[in-house]
């Protein structure tokens, strides 16, 4: 199956063999082109067919998509990775918050939350016995 666009005759959904599916599939879950990108760049006439492609053969869940999920300008793969390192960040800096509020809570009065309710937590602040 050539992987250019035809000119005249017009495809069926007949004329894509599984592998070519697949291929296309793969391209658009990886995020390596949108499934409109796929349908120009491989000639495919359906404005649907690469959706009902990934619906039925694709590894992600399609059957409830959500509307302009993707925002205006599209992330880069370093984009992404600074912004979720960012979010890593600030998820470890708020967890290191609530186990000190713990530990204060404990020390100053005499609760004993992480043995009542996080028997299997570990203190991030330390216990000292000042």
């Amino acid at each position: 199956m050539k992987h250019s666009k035809i000119t005249g005759n017009k495809r069926t959904q007949r004329d894509y063999n599984l592998g070519f599916k697949l291929a296309v599939i793969s391209q658009v879950e990886k995020g390596e082109m949108t499934y409109k990108q796929a349908q120009k760049a491989y000639g495919i006439q359906g404005r649907s067919t690469v959706l009902v492609w990934l619906r039925k053969h694709g590894t992600l869940d399609w059957s409830n998509p959500i509307r302009h999920q993707m925002p205006k300008s599209k992330e880069t793969p370093a984009q992404k990775i600074k912004r979720l390192e960012r979010e890593l960040s600030d998820a470890k800096l708020k967890n290191k918050i609530l186990n000190t509020m713990i530990d204060i809570s404990d020390q100053q009065y005499g609760t004993s939350i992480r043995k009542k309710y996080l028997p299997n937590q570990s203190s991030v602040s330390g216990k000292n016995s000042d």
